[in-house]
């Protein structure tokens, strides 16, 4: 799932000559502690709540672009990047752009956490393996086969870089509910296994995976 398929249309845009007043108003009417500010289509950034209420009312966003903070994805990003920059920015909306800085809309929190519950498969059968690894080491080939000697396959495949560490983050899903074979598999493969989630013998396990799941994301 990517970024721009969770863009919500009913979070407004704010504009330059938009006031405190009026922002605080809308965060209000769509419970969003965040709002975007564009100029024409560019986005600028984000302005928050608390930084409105330090302000008067009738002061406009013009007047108050140095609280503007510039948060955002791309619309063709994988959705759990929005999900990595709503927790550690602690933000209520997540802004998605275009290569040339225009802003598309905005994910907010309540459809990134649903899609998440989505992703993680709560309603679903099959499991979850997160693997880090250096790009040149990414073989979707190698990846399947390995599964596949489990008598499993490979549903869904997503990845994405962190730009910080260089490091490629592998998140696939399989068709099986019992996965501790495949994850002994890629370690033996030496493959470096952050988290995985599946339906394990034992039920505090399972648990207990799941919540690294959420650490890993910073959720």
């Amino acid at each position: 799932m990517f970024a721009g398929e969770l863009i919500s249309r009913n979070i407004p845009f704010l504009h330059l000559d938009d006031n405190a007043g009026k922002a605080l108003q809308e965060m209000n009417d769509f419970h969003v502690s965040h709002l975007p500010v564009v100029e024409e289509d560019k986005y600028l950034g984000l302005v928050s709540e608390d930084d409105l209420l330090d302000n008067d009312e009738k002061r406009t966003m013009q007047s108050l672009r140095a609280y503007f903070t510039t948060p955002f994805v791309r619309e063709n990003d994988f959705f759990l990047l929005a999900v990595k920059r709503a927790k550690d920015l602690h933000i209520s909306v997540v802004p998605v752009i275009t290569e040339q800085y225009e802003l598309l809309g905005a994910i907010g929190e309540d459809d990134l956490f649903r899609q998440l519950a989505v992703f993680a498969g709560i309603e679903e059968q099959g499991g979850i393996i997160i693997i880090e690894m250096e790009k040149s080491d990414f073989s979707i080939g190698e990846l399947n086969r390995l599964v596949e000697s489990n008598d499993a396959y490979i549903t869904q495949l997503n990845s994405f870089l962190d730009t910080a560490s260089q490091l490629l983050t592998i998140t696939i899903r399989v068709n099986k509910a019992e996965i501790s074979d495949i994850v002994a598999t890629l370690q033996r493969h030496e493959y470096n296994i952050k988290y995985y989630y599946g339906e394990e013998l034992y039920q505090n396990e399972l648990q207990s995976n799941f919540f690294h799941l959420m650490n890993y994301l910073n959720i």
